[in-house]
């Protein structure tokens, strides 16, 4: 398991353009003690709007990268074998819970099925986490917020959020920014000109409308991020686009070489 411990008091928000009303949406469960789903795809911005919203709200941030072998134990805690003891440890959840802190799952439904069934006290009323181990149930302390997401792109039957999970949740559908948004976002995190960066966020959008035929997933604006700023530094465009944004989208060497050519529209 993946788990990153953050202490948001006093610090400064991490830069995040809003392209709706999300901020607010976020706000307003935080203040109602109501569960959040975020949904879009991959390098969108989700993971930096959770931190941007703990900052902002003064929150401690536990993310955890959630996979395969991902189990509830892993995030209630289990005991471990300490100086010749048996001590119990607590897991993320059980310490975001215990301390009032904002608990972000990223792309859940990759986490085993019974971390679902761990997730349900915390999303209704009760707002409790019974701790079969120890016999302790924890109620959530002030302050404690639960976040999910996930990539329904990636999702099929056998990786899906149940119904009965998914209405516990409020909801906020995220996607790529708009064009003049993402290049004020691309130019800011790489410190790009705009200029140079506003012909990678056209070849992103060629790519992104791709999806679906030679492309599982289009460019995300983190790789967009990761190209202007190698260009930044002095790589060829050419480079850098075949390292940033076609490499990491596909292995076939056929597509590969229709997204070149899809780069030679763009920059001649």
């Amino acid at each position: 398991m993946t788990a990153n411990h953050t202490n948001q008091k006093g610090a400064s928000a991490p830069f995040y353009h809003a392209v709706s009303d999300e901020c607010d949406v976020f706000e307003m469960a935080f203040q109602n003690t109501l569960p959040l789903l975020l949904k879009g795809p991959t390098g969108c911005g989700k993971t930096r709007f959770v931190a941007h919203m703990a900052a902002r709200l003064g929150r401690p941030l536990y993310t955890i990268a959630c996979h395969d072998d991902l189990s509830a134990a892993d995030l209630v805690g289990r005991f471990l074998l300490k100086g010749g003891e048996t001590v119990w440890v607590d897991g993320p959840l059980t310490r975001a819970v215990r301390e009032g802190a904002i608990c972000y799952l990223d792309e859940v439904v990759e986490a085993r099925k019974d971390v679902t069934v761990v997730l349900h006290p915390l999303t209704d009323d009760r707002r409790i986490l019974p701790l079969d181990k120890t016999g302790e149930e924890i109620e959530a302390a002030p302050g404690f917020m639960l976040v999910a997401s996930y990539n329904p792109g990636y999702q099929n039957i056998l990786k899906t959020l149940k119904p009965s999970t998914r209405q516990r949740f409020l909801a906020i559908d995220f996607d790529f920014p708009a064009e003049d948004r993402e290049i004020e976002i691309v130019t800011r995190e790489s410190g790009l000109d705009a200029a140079q960066v506003k012909p990678l966020v056209r070849l992103a959008g060629k790519l992104r409308a791709l999806k679906g035929q030679d492309l599982e997933e289009g460019v995300s604006t983190r790789l967009l991020i990761y190209c202007a700023t190698l260009i930044r530094q002095g790589m060829l465009v050419e480079r850098a686009v075949l390292a940033a944004m076609i490499e990491p989208l596909s292995d076939d060497a056929d597509v590969k070489r229709g997204l070149l050519d899809l780069v030679t529209v763009i920059y001649g």
